[in-house]
């Protein structure tokens, strides 16, 4: 069951500020002023999160992973709008249009959190060009990640569209620092299950998890309830059939030396 949030949020630091895509490359004095316009916050995997929230404040993930998806009441199918980690920004389209968005914010973490004022957010994209200069070129980021999403979902069968989204989720998150002989050990997805996965993919749970036994029979993965452990790096690649040609590839570097 859902529970409400009730978490009181604290004040931010100009280090958590600087983690931000958006804010990263500011000069130091413009983030110390930024930084005291925002509260941190932290949302818990199963949180309800009423989405009106998103007329009055501008988020920021810090920690955590975080789905926006919507839903048919008719039919109880759920798609996956975007998926968000640490760096990621939201609502951009209530920032830019000042309008309503009807969708399910879903911790799949714990998750924290930057906020501040949407109007506040506004101001700053009016008054400082040096911000607006980071900002641009993140939304126009996100505007090709939809672009690649609905593309790919028309153009591409279940097998690319999910070894895509399973490379990019390792791209997205960065977290091996090992030893470069284990690194394939490492390639962990974790927090998306079948159901996470088919949102993402347009599909549905069970062609989802029929896939993945014919990769885990492979030895292409090894799947462990909401973890999978990437085996063959390559492999996968080769199922998301990325080329030299294509605008995104590779997201991650081969493993060919």
């Amino acid at each position: 069951m859902n529970r409400d949030v009730n978490h009181l949020p604290q004040k931010a630091n100009p280090v958590l500020v600087k983690q931000a895509n958006i804010f990263a490359d500011l000069p130091a004095k413009l983030i110390e002023d930024f930084q005291q316009e925002f509260q941190l916050n932290e949302w818990r995997k199963g949180d309800y999160i009423n989405s009106d929230i998103l007329m009055q404040r501008f988020f920021v993930v810090i920690d955590g992973q975080l789905e926006i998806k919507q839903s048919n009441q008719e039919t109880g199918r759920e798609a996956t709008l975007d998926m968000l980690y640490a760096g990621d920004c939201f609502d951009l389209m209530v920032l830019l249009d000042n309008q309503p968005h009807d969708v399910i914010i879903s911790p799949l973490t714990t998750v924290k959190l930057l906020s501040v004022k949407l109007d506040t957010m506004r101001h700053w994209l009016w008054t400082y060009p040096e911000f607006n200069q980071q900002f641009m070129p993140y939304l126009a980021q996100k505007m090709r990640e939809k672009e690649q999403q609905a593309s790919s979902h028309i153009l591409n069968d279940v097998p690319t569209r999910l070894s895509r989204i399973i490379l990019n989720h390792i791209n997205k998150i960065k977290f091996y620092t090992g030893r470069k002989e284990e690194e394939h050990q490492h390639h962990l997805v974790n927090g998306l299950n079948d159901d996470t996965l088919a949102r993402m993919a347009g599909s549905v749970r069970q062609v989802i998890n029929k896939q993945l036994q014919l990769w885990k029979k492979a030895g292409t993965l090894d799947k462990k309830r909401n973890q999978l452990i990437v085996k063959d790096l390559e492999a996968l690649e080769q199922a998301a059939k990325f080329t030299e040609t294509l605008p995104n590839a590779p997201l991650m570097p081969t493993s060919k030396k």
